[in-house]
């Protein structure tokens, strides 16, 4: 049993570290025009590994109901959702560039 505490205290321990990391992270969101005059919101200013930074866009994605991608340590989303990216980035514990 010992072991068991021992693991799940090292779980949490991680758990707040990185939420810590998270909370150290300031990120901008903009909008820019793509091809066809289509409008495309990104999310900048991650200090994450990719498989991470993949989660959390597919997250949002799943959320807004929309496509996008990670591309070069950003994430990028179909549309203009620079009113509903920011609540759930900072749900999940990052600080929002205003």
């Amino acid at each position: 049993m010992s072991n068991d505490d021992d693991l799940e205290d090292l779980l949490e321990e991680l758990d707040e570290q990185r939420d810590l990391e998270s909370s150290q992270q300031l990120l901008s969101i903009r909008t820019e025009r793509r091809r066809y005059d289509k409008p495309v919101t990104i999310v900048e200013g991650f200090d994450l590994e990719t498989s991470e930074l993949e989660s959390i866009a597919s997250d949002l994605k799943s959320s807004i109901g929309t496509g996008g991608t990670v591309e070069d340590g950003r994430i990028e989303l179909q549309g203009d959702h620079r009113d509903r990216v920011p609540d759930l980035l900072r749900d999940q514990g990052f600080d929002i560039q205003a």
